[in-house]
């Protein structure tokens, strides 16, 4: 019968691993079976640089906490040799860098995995697999903005060649100080028209004249 120490580590193994399924967004287990010691380190470095936590654990310790992590479909895969690899940040790590050495490997397989708290198929697994790095989708998503930002960028530096917001403001009210008297032209042109009315009673004048000139 186990001691309660023993008892007391299991447990902590098992929250442990609790939660790390729940903090990771993607998940994968494989069996490492057959695997050499200078394959081995070599991939545990690669999966670390990538920042994938890849450990060996126990099939009934893991199946307890995939019970707990609400991940017990899992639980069919786990037979054998099992090790977890789990991601916090990057999807497509885990599963590229594992299945990749899969394919040189005869023993050394992908049993199972999940993807944001949901189990998932295999041909799912795969799909995530082929994902490009997380540098070139960076780069893919700068390179589709590059040119608005470079139109952006170009627009701030005049503004800071004018001597900044500030500076463009008095030009912009000169602007409107000039246009304003323009506007008003036309009005000062009509006025003389208003003026030459009285030249339009002229002819009554003359008629009233000539009337005694007629007797």
């Amino acid at each position: 019968m186990p001691s309660v120490k023993v008892l007391e580590e299991k447990k902590a193994i098992v929250a442990g691993l609790v939660e790390r399924l729940n903090n990771s967004v993607t998940g994968v287990l494989v069996s490492y079976k057959g695997i050499s010691v200078a394959d081995d380190t070599a991939l545990r470095k690669e999966l670390r640089e990538a920042g994938v936590n890849y450990t060996v654990v126990k099939n009934t310790l893991l199946s307890r906490a995939c019970e707990e992590a609400n991940l017990t479909g899992l639980q069919a895969n786990l037979e054998g040799t099992t090790a977890l690899a789990t991601s916090e940040e990057d999807y497509a790590a885990a599963a590229r860098i594992l299945n990749n050495y899969a394919k040189k490997s005869k023993t050394f397989e992908l049993k199972g995995g999940y993807l944001d708290g949901e189990v998932v198929d295999m041909a799912t697994i795969e799909k995530i697999a082929k994902l490009p790095t997380r540098d070139v989708l960076l780069a893919n998503v700068l390179g589709a903005f590059q040119a608005p930002i470079a139109s952006f960028a170009r627009a701030i530096q005049a503004i800071v060649d004018k001597g900044g917001v500030e500076a463009c403001e008095p030009a912009e009210k000169a602007e409107e100080e000039t246009a304003a008297p323009a506007e008003e032209a036309p009005v000062a042109e009509a006025a003389p028209a208003v003026e030459e009315a009285p030249a339009e009673e002229a002819p009554a004048a003359e008629a009233a004249t000539e009337e005694p000139a007629a007797e």
